[in-house]
């Protein structure tokens, strides 16, 4: 057998799985093949909705399962031993793992990363691969672990069945080797949607199975959360866990089934019996001496305290979660938050330290675990140039309005021009009208509760056929109003299908798992990059069976001005800004409108109103600082108009372009091919076309789908030649009777002919490519000519029906077709 005759696979199998289990590793524990490390990137361009390569490795080997300890990664036999070092090692640093290998069958290439060896890198024969020992005793000395630590930093995880991603194991692992090391305060950051309370639930669990944590403490500020911890994630603990609360509560799970939770306390007093306690903040502590329930246990009761969603007040020094901590200041206290906050007056990093472990947005947008989104960004008339009453002008209660000039951060705060909200709920409609998805999960963040009812009000006059069939079709959700949040658990059910258009002012802006969430809705200032990201967040997660792959957010007050701050991490893959009279959907082929000029000073992303002051402002629940409710000044028939709107992309590089779908295909065409004659030789190499179209469709580019949006009637060939190299292109008709013309078929008679003619009129009708497939001649018109065995016998034997049939796309593509 010619080794250099083999698949890549054929080698992994033949030559170094049995060099892996020869060298003590196990094969069912141990070893892990062809391990798939990310989703593939999520491709938006105008309707094209397609996901980039996923990143695998051909062997992961773990110390335990999700212990990974290195990376091998295979060649065939046609490559030098070396030739996929430099890929292994790429992904050796995404899993956080000290050795990389590479082979081609015949010996390994091992990168150590420990420093411990005196060649970084060397040559290790087949048969001489290191053994499981000796790359954990190597894996200990780099993390400096002693055997005694190791027990904690490798316990085994809870098999749940559901496979954790590569960063989750990264950052529970991180936490279980530095507090093995002895370390007390810890700050993971993971982008929204990544899944921090799974991470969390594996923390724990390892944690407290090892014996090294006895009573834990999961703290949030919001039933929710902790509601849908306990009914989800944290399941695998009940009969051990409980609920910090005195109010019985009856939960939905996904499934359909009910759960009531377990209560750990009863009139105040704490049940000390259980060992997983969740509970809010507000629940243990209060200003008053009384409300400080924490206080009946000791010091020492909890050995682990988990804070979810940390930035939201634990960091700051007079906060009430603050007192909680300092209370329980002997146990390991780990801060979970997607937007670490450092301001003057909070920070996370001063009291949990630097994060053990990153995962930012764009990380998890460009592994695809996170939606990308598009941005429309709508200019207000009375947002741009502000608004002055004119002389005399009365409010809707006859009071003279004060003559000063009004801006965007008076307006629905001190001064509501009702036209302008009219105006937003139209504008939202629209959009939602134009998607052809009415149903479409939305959220519409306004300035207060106040002006969450106004827009409430304005959303149902502009979709008033929807309400009539469910008036829950738009609902306002804000902290005062109970039959909203009854509302609340069936916005965030994909099963649900009512509420459908949400509108609040902070309640939904954090934390609330919002998977099928398609629109975000901005109608309010946000100065804080915190909350920005936070809101962002509320869209980034996928949902593949309602086929929820990217997102929309549309800002009507310059908030997506944040997305030019160093701080952000995730810019959109698309800006539209259309005109008054532009309609509110973004381009399909995702350009802008014929009479937008790239250098018209006007479409450059500032915010024209100075921003907010930096950090969170007054909550806008209460506008008045905590004195109530502001009186605001009401004033009708001013008017209110869209001035302009825009669209970007995020390239593969993250940046911000404006770019067609045709530039986009065109750009990633040329980075393949380098010129024409280079695409040309490998099309006419390559006997099954079908190969070539489907590499391109891992890597993104499914040519079908930007067919169907440049021109259905080319075949792929044709679209590549004609988007990246400007030639001009044939219709798959043009083809097929070209083809005919030159008489190709002149040496084939009865049968043989005719079935050729019939392939030629389905590639021309249907576009389709594998001909040289057999299975084609199993159905019409084919199937009613007689069996494939017939047909292929009027060809002579199968070898000559397949030649005919490679004839047969030669003539297509032949040059004078």
């Amino acid at each position: 057998m010619d080794k250099r005759l083999l698949s890549e696979r054929d080698i992994c199998s033949k030559y170094i799985l049995p060099a892996l289990t020869g060298s003590g590793w196990d094969l069912h524990t141990q070893i892990a093949e062809e391990r798939t490390l990310t989703a593939g990137r999520i491709i938006v361009r105008g309707k094209l909705v397609a996901r980039g390569q996923k990143k695998r490795a051909d062997f992961v080997l773990y110390l335990k399962p999700n212990i990974p300890i290195a990376i091998i990664e295979a060649k065939d036999n046609r490559h030098t031993v070396g030739d996929g070092i430099q890929q292994a090692l790429n992904y050796a640093k995404m899993l956080q793992v000290p050795f990389a290998f590479s082979s081609n069958g015949d010996g390994f290439v091992f990168h150590d990363r420990t420093g411990q060896s005196q060649e970084a890198e060397k040559e290790v024969a087949l048969d001489a691969f290191p053994s499981p020992e000796e790359l954990r005793a190597k894996f200990l000395a780099w993390k400096d672990l002693s055997e005694t630590q190791a027990q904690t930093a490798l316990h085994p995880y809870f098999e749940t069945g559901k496979e954790p991603r590569y960063y989750q194991v990264n950052a529970v692992n991180a936490s279980l080797e530095a507090i093995a090391k002895g370390r007390d305060r810890l700050l993971l950051v993971m982008a929204t949607g990544t899944g921090k309370t799974f991470t969390a639930f594996q923390i724990i669990w390892r944690l407290w199975k090892s014996g090294r944590k006895k009573r834990v403490l999961f703290l949030a500020d919001r039933n929710v959360l902790i509601d849908q911890t306990m009914v989800n994630d944290f399941r695998p603990f009940i009969g051990s866990m409980a609920k910090l609360s005195t109010n019985s509560k009856t939960i939905e799970r996904p499934d359909g089934t009910e759960e009531t939770l377990t209560l750990a306390m009863d009139r105040r007093r704490i049940n000390t019996a259980y060992e997983i306690y969740l509970g809010l903040y507000q629940a243990l502590t209060g200003p008053k001496d009384s409300q400080k329930i924490y206080r009946e246990l000791s010091p020492d009761f909890f050995d682990l305290i988990i804070i979810d969603e940390c930035h939201r007040g634990s960091a700051a020094e007079d906060s009430a979660w603050r007192e909680i901590l300092e209370h329980f200041s002997g146990a390991t206290q780990i801060g979970l938050t997607a937007t670490p906050k450092e301001t003057e007056y909070a920070s996370n990093i001063n009291y949990f330290g630097e994060p053990i472990y990153s995962y930012t947005l764009k990380e998890g947008i460009d592994d695809g675990f996170l939606a990308p989104y598009k941005v429309i960004k709508c200019h207000v008339d009375r947002d741009i140039e502000g608004y002055r009453p004119a002389q005399g002008q009365l409010d809707r209660d006859g009071n003279e309005v004060e003559d000063r000039l009004y801006n965007t951060r008076d307006f629905d705060r001190t001064l509501v021009i009702d036209d302008r909200t009219k105006l937003v709920a139209n504008r939202v409609t629209q959009f939602l009208k134009e998607s052809g998805d009415r149903m479409q999960k939305t959220i519409v963040f306004c300035v207060d509760q106040e002006h969450a009812g106004r827009m409430r009000q304005a959303l149902i006059n502009e979709n008033q056929d929807l309400v009539a069939k469910d008036s829950r079709y738009v609902m306002r959700i804000t902290g005062n109003d109970k039959e909203g949040l009854n509302e609340l658990a069936n916005f965030i059910d994909p099963e649900a299908d009512y509420p459908v258009i949400v509108t609040t002012s902070r309640l939904l802006s954090t934390g609330v798992d919002a998977q099928t969430c398609r629109l975000i809705v901005l109608d309010r200032e946000i100065g804080s990059m915190t909350e920005f990201k936070q809101i962002v967040g509320r869209g980034t997660r996928v949902h593949e069976d309602t086929g929820k792959y990217f997102f929309t957010l549309m800002d009507f007050r310059g908030a997506t001005s944040h997305f030019a701050d160093p701080e952000f991490d995730g810019e959109p893959v698309q800006i539209y800004q259309p005109g008054p009279d532009d309609p509110m959907t973004p381009p399909e082929d995702g350009e802008t409108p014929t009479d937008w000029e790239d250098d018209d000073p006007e479409t450059v992303l500032i915010d024209p109103v100075s921003p907010g002051p930096s950090g969170d402002p007054p909550d806008s629940d209460d506008p008045g600082g905590g004195q109530g409710p502001r009186r605001k000044i009401y004033i009708d028939g001013v008017g209110a108009t869209i001035i302009k709107e825009r669209v970007e992309y995020l390239d593969a590089d993250g940046k911000l372009v404006t770019e067609s779908l045709r530039d986009f295909t065109r750009k990633h065409l040329t980075r393949r091919f380098a010129s024409m004659d280079d695409f040309l030789r490998r099309w006419h190499a390559e006997d099954r076309k079908q190969v070539i179209i489907d590499e391109l469709a891992e890597e993104g580019l499914d040519l079908e789908l930007i067919g169907r949006e440049i021109d259905g009637n080319l075949d792929p060939f044709d679209l590549v030649c004609h988007v990246a190299f400007g030639a001009k292109p044939l219709t798959r008709r043009e083809r097929a009777e070209n083809v005919k013309k030159r008489d190709a078929f002149n040496r084939y008679g009865g049968q043989a002919r005719t079935v050729l003619e019939a392939l030629l009129e389905k590639y021309a009708d249907e576009g389709v490519l594998t001909l040289d497939d057999t299975n084609i001649l199993q159905i019409n018109p084919f199937s009613h000519m007689g069996t494939p065995v017939e047909l292929m016998r009027a060809f002579g034997k199968k070898p000559d029906y397949v030649r005919a049939i490679r004839d047969l796309q030669g003539a297509l593509y032949d040059a004078s077709a």
